[in-house]
């Protein structure tokens, strides 16, 4: 994540730093830093098992060692990144055993500085104006969530039909990346809209499942963490789309393009399968 900011290897678009280049491939490294995280703090969580309900020498220790990686997300000012890791963080250390009153301070003192950093450049301030009110800058900056907006009016109940939609054509800037969810609604309408819901909701209930009857808390720990990073990646993007938070450059998970996020995406889902099948095999053989 540190080599994007080095001459030659960092690679920006669309006025963001968060790309290398190797060996003639673009990657972006925060993608692949989600399934380390999620190995990482499980591993760590593992290590201070009985001293977790510990602020000082449970939980506090924890924090301090995935600081370093929220502070190069900071650094890529790649705040939505910043925020799923956050609360992935959040998830895992309450479901390890964490005190819920320990994390609050803790999570209010994150979004405290969350809001400021929001605020810190025009940019940002502008964004989150937009989102309060897209309209007092229809063709500048409340372009994209005001044609999303109509897009996903436009699809009604059923939709305009499959490939019938209009907003994608030179309206919404880059239908197939985070506003794709606004495309599938105008040719699907809101019944497609929910059948999408409805797939992360299976999704993240099977994950859950899964990581209640991993045979150990390692397991246990890195199922509820990929579970959690894919739905709430969902939720963000969705949450975007039809304007309930401002805009950020989150993906809709196996839906949007993007070479890397699917193949950390898969990745994910190979192990949590892995940990899937590792406890059906355990249940079969206590049953013979």
């Amino acid at each position: 994540m540190a080599l994007v900011m080095v001459p030659g290897i960092g690679v920006r678009r669309n006025d963001a730093l968060r790309w290398i280049n190797f060996g003639g491939l673009q990657f972006q490294p925060s993608e692949i830093m989600k399934v380390c995280f999620i190995l990482f703090v499980a591993y760590m969580i593992c290590r201070r098992e009985d001293s977790i309900k510990k602020f000082w020498s449970g939980l506090v220790p924890v924090l301090c060692a995935a600081a370093p990686v929220l502070f190069l997300l900071v650094v890529q000012e790649h705040l939505s990144a910043m925020m799923i890791t956050a609360v992935i963080l959040f998830v895992m250390v309450i479901v390890a055993g964490a005190k819920f009153l320990h994390m609050i301070p803790i999570s209010a003192a994150g979004i405290a500085a969350a809001g400021m950093y929001a605020f810190s450049t025009d940019f940002r301030r502008k964004r989150l104006l937009m989102f309060m009110d897209p309209w007092q800058d229809p063709l500048g900056n409340g372009w994209q969530i005001i044609q999303s907006l109509y897009a996903i009016s436009s699809g009604g109940i059923f939709g305009v039909g499959l490939g019938q939609g209009v907003q994608k054509y030179m309206y919404i800037s880059e239908p197939h990346n985070d506003f794709i969810l606004a495309t599938w609604a105008e040719e699907m309408g809101l019944i497609g809209v929910f059948f999408i819901i409805l797939l992360f909701g299976i999704f993240v209930w099977r994950g859950v499942l899964i990581s209640m009857r991993a045979q150990d808390r390692f397991g246990s720990l890195v199922a509820i963490g990929i579970t959690a990073m894919i739905g709430i990646q969902a939720v963000f993007n969705i949450a975007v789309v039809s304007s309930s938070m401002p805009v950020t450059g989150i993906s809709l998970p196996f839906c949007s393009y993007g070479g890397t996020s699917l193949i950390v995406l898969l990745i994910g889902v190979g192990i949590l399968l892995s940990i899937s099948r590792t406890t059906k095999k355990k249940e079969k053989i206590e049953e013979e």
